[in-house]
């Protein structure tokens, strides 16, 4: 086929002003004909789909540049976000141990300030400043001394019970030996019968000895002080039995108590008076005088 030869419609077709006019008519009237009756809805719907892989190319540049920056956006807000929660948390964690702290020490001071009021002139309350130095003895020493009128002997108990004695005093602070002391021995009673024994520490806890194997004590039972030696006032709680063996080749049993008094977490303890009402030994009778003097003349 000869294409040189062939007549070409721009060369030897209607004139440009012909065209044009039709072009022209054509134009207006696909626009009144899409307006009225919607003639180009389908050409447009395929015609979008035939150009959306050409459009989703041309726009995947800026797509992927938008996204890109998003996305360190996002990632450096959502590290500063981070920084500043971990911070207030750390600080709420903060905050959260102090109240707590508040609240015991509360607790604690309502505590000693309703045994005070049970207990008319039990004394004067006090805060632990630190422990012993001597890691085998059980001693705190208090912020109250010879200053407050605080002496040797005087009994310290805290919100749960008897804590322990005040065994040294100095001008500002005075010494507290505690009930898990080796040193330290309390005549204690079953609350629940009233049988006596001696409560002794053995540092680090207390142990309940010499108790016979035929004694009313079951586990649960409460420990208070029963108040014959002229030191503790009756009726303190001092600690609890948490085990009760009976062994039947043994005359005593074997039991496994546990104070009550917080011996290592007390922030305020009350220093409670001795007593004073304790009558006076009884002198020797008059028989066992003269026994004795006329033993000491042989002599």
């Amino acid at each position: 086929m000869d294409f040189a030869n062939s007549p070409s419609f721009f060369r030897h077709g209607p004139r440009p002003g012909a065209r044009a006019a039709l072009c022209a008519f054509l134009s207006l009237a696909l626009l009144i004909g899409d307006s009225r009756f919607g003639l180009m809805e389908r050409a447009r719907e395929g015609l979008s789909v035939v150009l959306y892989p050409l459009q989703w190319a041309v726009n995947l540049p800026v797509s992927a540049a938008r996204h890109a920056s998003d996305f360190f956006t996002t990632q450096t807000t959502l590290k500063l976000e981070n920084d500043a929660l971990r911070t207030r948390e750390l600080a709420m964690a903060s905050q959260l141990a102090r109240l707590r702290t508040l609240e015991r020490e509360h607790a604690e001071l309502r505590s000693l300030n309703a045994l005070r009021d049970r207990m008319p002139g039990a004394g004067q309350m006090a805060e632990v400043l630190y422990t012993g130095r001597d890691p085998f003895s059980y001693k705190l020493i208090i912020d109250k001394g010879q200053d407050a009128a605080v002496r040797a002997g005087q009994p310290v108990v805290d919100g749960d019970g008897l804590l322990g004695q005040v065994t040294r005093t100095q001008p500002l602070t005075a010494e507290v030996t505690l009930i898990t002391d080796k040193s330290l021995m309390v005549p204690v009673m079953i609350e629940r019968t009233g049988v006596r024994a001696i409560l002794y520490g053995y540092g680090g806890g207390v142990d309940l000895r010499f108790l016979p194997a035929h004694a009313d004590v079951n586990t649960g039972d409460i420990l208070v002080t029963s108040g014959i030696d002229g030191v503790y006032p009756a009726g303190l709680r001092v600690a609890r039995v948490v085990h009760v063996e009976r062994n039947t080749g043994s005359a005593f049993a074997r039991l496994t108590v546990l104070p009550l008094a917080g011996v290592q977490k007390s922030r305020f303890v009350l220093v409670m008076q001795t007593r004073s009402d304790m009558p006076a030994r009884p002198a020797a009778s008059a028989p066992a005088a003269e026994a004795a003097g006329r033993g000491h003349r042989r002599k």
